[in-house]
């Protein structure tokens, strides 16, 4: 299927030249080249390895990854970005990092890369890359400064990106006559009656830890249960009923989980689920392939898939990462050329094919890819409710997310009411945001 430099299915390493009767090889100028590249310990990054010799098979061109878990890479970014000349010419970014970068002018915009016909595939076809992920991953510039609009603009492409699902145990659901939840009050419910009828099992299994995953959490449930952060003036509106309503969640999914819940990550709530501690996980579509895999799961061929439950409304998560060329990279054409190959269509299904997470409508429109991964087909349904503003992507974003979390941590572990530990991060929050600027013209 492949050749080394041009495909004649389209891929972007080919282009028509002589009236139809050769091909010239846009790689050549950059056959040679060694790219560094920053991507995440991650099974999206990790099914990336595999296809990477096929991009340097057909391009002549050399990858060198530097792997990090991926809040030490955000770590080792934000020192590399200030750097005069940097080591990484391509990164993985986490998309709560897009906001400090590109307010930082840390980032390249993408737009002169993809205007310049020696570098751009006429068949990339940009208008196949999933809309949420796009607006939550790439953008910056327009509403709010963080979502598209007529002055944004693309600094990113989604890469590895996420939406929440529910995964669950279809045969305890059928054992026990439990309907698969739909509505937050039947996962909630869900929650708390599989411990009594199974008692050697947790209900969800949730992050939960202090710090970012407590925070992560509790938003997974404040936007479908109809809550924000702030309002459109930037009014802290966490401390509403919805917010309340969403910590409350948390904790009632949290009490009712495997044994050690307080503490899990993302890794370990996954890992609660596939040895079969609890009956239910919902978070990122990123674990699913593990969930199936008999070398990793106990639970595999277990495992049902639906939509993440409906509150007031529908309101999955958007995230995972990007990637992004940094202003300060040695080799930016050719890790354009990368970025563009990764995220084409054939790049994105090969990866998808490997166990990564699709970015475009096409490849979960697959039916290689639904054959393989039966699954796909609910996440391709999921994507319709994606929500890109389910947490606001700003400057401030960090210390605001970090007090949540720690604060809900409190709520989980200690037994602070959800209403006043609400009311002081929304008091914390206003006054992060006044010293920031965000009230300059109210």
């Amino acid at each position: 299927m492949f050749q080394k430099g041009i495909n004649l299915k389209g891929l972007t390493a080919a282009c028509l030249l002589m009236a139809g009767t050769a091909f010239a090889n846009p790689y050549a100028e950059y056959e040679g080249t060694t790219l560094v590249v920053n991507f995440p310990a991650h099974p999206h990054y990790n099914a990336v390895m595999k296809v990477l010799p096929e991009f340097t098979k057909q391009t002549g061109i050399q990858v060198e990854v530097d792997q990090l878990q991926y809040l030490k890479m955000r770590e080792r970014q934000t020192l590399e970005l200030t750097k005069r000349e940097g080591d990484y010419d391509l990164i993985a970014y986490v998309v709560f990092s897009k906001a400090d970068y590109v307010f930082a002018d840390q980032l390249e915009n993408l737009a002169k890369y993809f205007m310049n016909p020696k570098l751009a595939d006429p068949g990339y076809d940009s208008e196949d890359l999933i809309d949420g992920y796009v607006q939550n991953i790439g953008v910056a510039g327009g509403v709010k400064g963080y979502l598209p609009g007529k002055t944004g603009s693309t600094f990113g492409i989604p890469f590895g990106s996420e939406t929440s699902v529910l995964a669950y145990r279809k045969d305890i659901f059928e054992k026990h006559g439990i309907p698969v939840p739909e509505t937050y009050d039947q996962l909630l419910d869900a929650a708390c009656k599989i411990p009594e009828v199974e008692p050697d099992m947790g209900g969800m299994a949730s992050r939960a830890a202090s710090g970012h995953q407590a925070s992560h959490a509790f938003l997974l449930h404040l936007a479908p249960l109809g809550g924000r952060v702030f309002d459109d003036k930037w009014e802290p509106i966490i401390n509403n009923e919805a917010g309340v309503a969403a910590a409350n969640a948390l904790k009632t999914i949290v009490d009712c989980g495997p044994e050690g819940a307080q503490t899990f990550g993302p890794s370990e709530a996954a890992a609660a689920f596939s040895q079969g501690k609890a009956a239910m996980f919902m978070d990122s579509i990123a674990f699913a392939a593990g969930f199936e895999d008999p070398t990793k799961s106990t639970v595999a061929g277990k495992v049902g898939y639906a939509l993440h439950p409906e509150g007031v409304r529908r309101g999955s998560q958007t995230g995972g990462f990007g990637i992004a060329i940094p202003k300060n990279a040695q080799n930016k054409e050719a890790a354009f050329l990368l970025m563009q190959w990764l995220t084409s269509k054939e790049g994105d299904l090969l990866v998808a094919m490997a166990g990564g997470n699709p970015s475009r409508f096409s490849t979960y429109q697959n039916a290689d890819l639904n054959e393989k991964y039966p699954y796909s087909a609910t996440f391709g349904e999921a994507l319709k409710y994606a929500d890109p503003d389910w947490r606001p992507i700003i400057p401030t974003w960090g210390k605001i997310n970090a007090d949540i979390g720690t604060t809900m941590s409190k709520v989980l572990t200690e037994g602070l009411d959800p209403q006043e530990a609400l009311d002081g991060v929304a008091t914390r929050a206003r006054a992060i945001m006044d010293e920031a600027g965000y009230y300059t013209w109210n």
